[in-house]
């Protein structure tokens, strides 16, 4: 499967940003996703992930309640909502999709997207 995440940025401190990873080559329903973030100097740090259905999330160990996982097998894409944004947030975020899906800090996945840049200024 191929994913391929859009929607980074440059936003002001206490905005918002909605990332989008669509996937091809295979229905995403297969997969929980997850989204993961990091770039030069950061390490990669684990987000949020959803099972297959949609039914279950689990946030990483950060300052929760910002963000939300969410998906559409319709559109076969996945989500991450991003609000009240800080500079602190400036990263690459990656989408990544496994057939697995774990109540963890899960870094191993079988595919990546590319990752886009979000960056927020203060």
């Amino acid at each position: 499967v191929q994913l391929q995440a859009s929607g980074g940025g440059t936003v002001q401190a206490g905005g918002s940003l909605r990332l989008s990873c669509a996937a091809s080559g295979r229905a995403l329903s297969a997969y929980a996703m997850a989204w993961l973030r990091g770039g030069p100097g950061k390490d990669r740090e684990f987000l949020a992930i959803i099972d297959r259905s949609g039914q279950y999330t689990y946030y990483g160990d950060f300052e929760k309640g910002r963000f939300t996982i969410s998906r559409d097998t319709g559109k076969n894409t996945v989500y991450l909502d991003m609000n009240n944004l800080k500079p602190e947030d400036t990263a690459i975020y990656y989408c990544a999709a496994d057939p697995t899906y774990v109540r963890h800090p899960k870094m191993s996945y079988a595919y990546w997207g590319q990752g886009t840049q979000v960056t927020v200024s203060s």
